[in-house]
């Protein structure tokens, strides 16, 4: 892997745009960049340079820095709209952020309850023509309102306040599901599972997990009528209750008493 081709890393502009930034000591702009950085401190790191292509790409962190892209509030999960080629990230949070290091893609100091963000390529050739973005919703807690071009286009309620958004996967039918893996101290839940329209923004909860759970991973049969939910390190006795020695994972399978679509 990472023998051919080229690595790029992204650059989240104010203005809703993008760049793709390729990480190659061929490129000029990143091998100036690369010579400029040396004896210089990068994050918490006294930059020595790169002794080869190899060294970038095993040290890819460092060299977004140097590259100039955009730190992100901890990646975890990626999913396509199937319908639109849009792509969607979870950014679960990052209580280290501060004041001075906020920017448009990452807004929040101290993001302790995460977003979404998406971007759309503007052709086929992504690396030549870049990207536009913007942020699908913020998590949080009643009232968080996610605001696109002055208009409010999310604001959680009771029924589907949640935070820290891991799991992310798009079904057969362009539904988008998101997963939690955040605190579950009021006003929240257990960690759970939502469903998302992609086009109106509406969500809403699908289920709440276990007691000291995190939701993460999610696949449905491709008629959308049975699906398949991980259930990770739960508290206490789950499953079993009092009759089980230890909390167990498990899968979980999910289907409508009417056998219809889930979701729908």
């Amino acid at each position: 892997m990472l023998d051919e081709g080229t690595l790029y890393v992204a650059r989240f502009n104010e203005n809703g745009s993008g760049d793709w930034l390729p990480l190659s000591l061929d490129d000029s702009a990143f091998a100036a960049s690369v010579e400029a950085a040396q004896g210089t401190l990068v994050g918490n790191v006294q930059f020595e340079g790169f002794e080869s292509q190899a060294d970038v790409l095993l040290n890819t962190r460092l060299a977004a820095d140097i590259a100039g892209a955009t730190p992100m509030d901890r990646p975890e999960w990626g999913a396509v709209d199937p319908n639109t080629n849009e792509v969607y990230f979870t950014l679960t949070n990052n209580s280290q952020r501060t004041e001075e290091q906020v920017n448009a893609a990452n807004p929040n100091a101290e993001n302790r309850t995460g977003h979404i963000i998406r971007w759309s390529e503007d052709d086929n050739n992504f690396a030549a023509t870049g990207l536009q973005w913007d942020i699908f919703v913020f998590a949080g807690t009643q009232g968080t309102e996610t605001i696109v071009e002055g208009e409010v286009v999310v604001s959680l309620n009771d029924d589907n306040i949640f935070n820290s958004p891991d799991g992310l996967w798009f079904d057969y039918n362009g539904r988008l599901w998101i997963q939690t893996d955040g605190s579950d101290a009021p006003p929240y839940q257990n960690n759970m599972m939502l469903a998302a329209n992609p086009v109106t923004r509406d969500i809403r909860r699908f289920f709440v997990g276990p007691q000291g759970c995190e939701v993460t991973g999610v696949v449905t049969t491709p008629d959308v009528r049975t699906m398949f939910v991980n259930i990770q390190h739960p508290a206490k006795d789950w499953p079993f209750g009092d009759e089980g020695d230890h909390p167990r994972d498990a899968t979980v399978i999910i289907t409508r008493d009417n056998n219809g679509v889930i979701g729908a």
